[in-house]
């Protein structure tokens, strides 16, 4: 059931939105400074190739406040948008019975796109 939803997310707008993740993630690691956000657009563009089956868990507090002060960072800059965006896509999905599936998936990136720093997605 995984393989079929993920076909299914990548035909109907899954795969742009992951090829969007993963050119935003080459602009970022351009500079030396937006390195760390690249790495956590790749987070992004991982989860939203194949949503479904993607467990994102919190990682131990061994990371310290370097990660909360990213994410906040992260947040201010650009992360709300994203999340926002997500967020929307998943309320017109869940319209449907049909889209409810993708409205989670949608909300699941919603949930990293606020703070991807200290997540680790298996």
């Amino acid at each position: 059931m995984k393989l079929l939803g993920n076909i299914l997310w990548l035909i109907f707008g899954g795969l742009v939105t992951a090829i969007e993740y993963f050119v935003s993630s080459i602009l970022l690691m351009i500079t030396i400074i937006g390195i760390p956000f690249g790495i956590q657009t790749l987070k992004l563009a991982s989860v939203a190739l194949w949503p479904f089956g993607a467990k994102i868990t919190s990682r131990p507090a061994d990371s310290g406040c370097l990660s909360i002060l990213m994410n906040i960072i992260w947040l201010l800059i650009g992360g709300i948008w994203i999340a926002l965006s997500h967020v929307a896509f998943g309320i017109l999905l869940a319209i449907t019975i049909i889209g409810i599936p993708f409205a989670r998936q949608h909300f699941k990136l919603a949930a990293l796109a606020l703070a991807p720093f200290g997540k680790i997605i298996s």
